[in-house]
């Protein structure tokens, strides 16, 4: 890795409620990741407003392009997602199905991309949702760290307004965020020249479509 090139740590997730605690958890853990180095863009799910991804229809949009070529030119990613009946929310499912058009890429798909993940539930199985994200990320031949971050009892751990009021968690959250981009920092050191010109295609797409 170019010791001038500062690594992109992509967060994806949220939920489509205005005061959202899977969102507020993304922001603290891309804190972690900025402190880390890392330079960072969050993709929240309330403002892509992204259409349902339609294998019969399924040319991007403006707000579908920009996760795509986001999430391919991230050195790392975060995911977040509230837990929904015992897994992920479709507002986050959804999202990652776009995902899907990156297959005819070379590398396809989010190969080698280290994935951090997040959790926030009302109870304390939020480890499903974990769980769940874990088998998307393989399919998309990406790399979760272990380290992850289940936020049982949310409403305990935030405010109304969607602040952490645990520090403990923030610690755990911010941590998150440093863990990706030390693996990531390790994924970057030995990618190929052509893997990287790929992933600088698509952070030029995302230029020229902002």
């Amino acid at each position: 890795m170019s010791a001038t090139r500062k690594l992109t740590i992509v967060g994806l997730g949220g939920s489509l409620a205005r005061i959202s605690k899977s969102r507020a958890a993304l922001r603290k853990a891309l804190e972690g990741a900025e402190a880390a180095g890392a330079q960072t863009v969050l993709l929240d799910l309330r403002e892509l407003d992204l259409p349902m991804y339609n294998p019969d229809d399924d040319k991007p949009g403006e707000a579908a392009t920009r996760v795509i070529e986001s999430c391919y030119a991230a050195d790392g990613l975060i995911w977040s997602s509230p837990l929904y009946q015992g897994t992920i929310s479709g507002a986050l499912k959804n999202a990652l199905d776009w995902l899907h058009l990156l297959g005819p890429r070379e590398p396809s798909y989010l190969h080698d991309k280290v994935i951090g993940l997040i959790s926030a539930a009302g109870g304390t199985q939020g480890l499903q949702a974990i769980n769940t994200m874990e088998f998307a990320t393989r399919a998309l031949r990406g790399w979760a760290v272990p380290y992850v971050v289940p936020v049982a009892s949310a409403a305990s751990v935030f405010d109304a307004e969607g602040r952490i009021q645990d520090q403990a968690v923030g610690l755990q959250l911010e941590t998150l965020g440093q863990e990706v981009v030390r693996v990531a920092e390790r994924f970057a050191t030995h990618e190929s020249p052509d893997h990287q010109a790929e992933c600088d295609d698509a952070a030029a797409r995302v230029a020229a479509a902002a």
